[in-house]
């Protein structure tokens, strides 16, 4: 038996343990499932066959490297700052390795030891970073085969409910990394290039700077930017392209109400604040509002905000329960961020047979024979109940069929690398359509700008 070594039990691990699982008799494989929390590890591995759970710490390096040792190939599904330990292990005993994490710099450092070893360090292979690379590689390489020249691309994400799972004014509920999300687009401004023209957005200025994406059947939705999207440049050898893109998914109307957060100063995460143990949601509320010894919380948020009495933000933080003084935060020592998060968690939640739903929507401008063309291409997938959700589905399955084709030496080339090939992209998006993952495209005519770079 061919061992796999799992390591890290969370929400994406289950459709990936699933899939090897189905796979195990005619592979001969044998999956070892290490986490922290060995019942989460057990949970995960649930009744499927060829599966064992076991307790890993990941800061003790005996034991780790003894699993690693053991292992023919590593899955690394930890947090992506926890991979690094994992790489040097798996460097130091000759074992290919997946991710489905962006590539860090010190992952990156290694490339050369790994070519050396003529290891394959697959990385960025889940959905996005992952799905989003290949399927537009796909095109682009389709494109330039034919003559093409590429003028633009632009590409969305969104983790998202199911329209029957839709119960809530936000549109939204967590389908991943809840912290995550309560911090997108900190930590510098959104950087793009739109026809020729380097273009910013602040952070505080984001989440009022959307466009809109019509997904047919799915009907009308709405992107903020995404932190950089210039590295796709020489990722994808578009470094001539005029416009790129890349953007995050939600229903319409979610970036303005999300934008009160960031006004008030809510998802800030680089101070802790006092008392926070006992705070109740409504002191917590309070705490970024003026003093007034008449006006209620209510009031002085609607005031400060400029929000209507009949609009429907009011309603949507009203949904929350922001000004409840009965609920406690529970929290000791917690940033802004930390306590928002705690009070969307109790809103936004999966229930145990809500369904998620992941939309992708790829642009792609070109010039073939003097003519100026577009193609558009998405991709729905809705999941199946809390546990097999779309988002472990999508992040899932690619890791796990990268995994088999490289143990089975279908996907050989070495290096630190992301999935932009043609002998790993093929072969994976060919197998996805299998599971529900396939793109609809539509030949629509070019989104111009306008010509004075303005």
């Amino acid at each position: 038996m061919r061992k796999i070594l799992i390591i890290g039990a969370g929400k994406s691990t289950a459709q990936l343990i699933k899939y090897l699982s189905s796979k195990s008799q005619e592979e001969q494989l044998q999956l070892l499932v290490a986490d922290l929390d060995l019942n989460q590890a057990r949970k995960a591995c649930a009744s499927h066959p060829n599966t064992k759970a076991v307790e890993l710490n990941i800061d003790d390096a005996a034991v780790r490297q003894q699993f690693i040792e053991e292992a023919h190939l590593v899955i690394s599904m930890l947090p992506a700052a926890l991979h690094i330990e994992v790489a040097r292990d798996c460097l130091k005993f000759a074992k290919n390795m997946v991710t489905a994490s962006y590539i860090s710099d010190a992952m990156l450092a290694l490339d050369a030891e790994v070519k050396a070893k003529g290891l394959v360090f697959m990385n960025e292979i889940g959905l996005d970073p992952g799905i989003d690379h290949m399927s537009a590689m796909q095109v682009i390489d389709r494109i330039r085969d034919a003559g093409g020249r590429m003028l633009l691309f632009e590409s969305f994400c969104g983790g998202l409910v199911a329209p029957q799972s839709d119960t809530n004014l936000w549109n939204y509920k967590f389908t991943w990394n809840p912290r995550n999300v309560v911090l997108a687009g900190q930590g510098g401004a959104a950087e793009f290039i739109q026809e020729g023209t380097y273009k910013y957005i602040p952070y505080h200025r984001l989440f009022r700077r959307t466009e809109f994406l019509d997904v047919e059947g799915y009907g009308r939705f709405e992107a903020y930017a995404n932190r950089n999207s210039l590295k796709y440049r020489s990722i994808y050898g578009l470094d001539a392209i005029l416009t790129l893109y890349r953007g995050t998914i939600r229903r319409v109307g979610f970036s303005r109400a999300w934008n009160l957060f960031v006004q008030l100063g809510m998802t800030d995460d680089s101070y802790r604040l006092q008392d926070t143990e006992t705070m109740s949601y409504r002191e917590f509320t309070n705490l970024f509002l003026p003093y007034s010894p008449t006006d209620s919380v209510e009031l002085k948020l609607r005031h400060g905000l400029k929000i209507d009495q009949d609009d429907l933000l009011w309603d949507k933080l009203l949904e929350l329960d922001l000004f409840n003084d009965h609920k406690q935060l529970g929290l000791k020592n917690a940033s802004p961020a930390q306590c928002l998060q705690r009070i969307l968690e109790d809103q936004w939640t999966l229930a145990p047979e809500d369904k998620d739903m992941i939309v992708m929507y790829h642009k792609f401008g070109y010039e073939l024979n003097g003519e100026k063309k577009q193609i558009d291409a998405t991709m729905v997938l809705e999941g199946e109940n809390q546990t097999y959700t779309a988002m472990a589905k999508t992040v899932g399955l690619p890791v796990g069929i990268a995994a088999l084709k490289i143990l089975n030496g279908k996907i050989t080339k070495p290096g630190v690398q992301l999935p932009i090939d043609r002998e790993v992209y093929e072969p994976i998006l060919d197998e996805l359509t299998q599971y529900g993952i396939q793109f609809k495209e539509y030949e629509v005519p070019y989104l111009g700008y306008n010509p004075h770079h303005q």
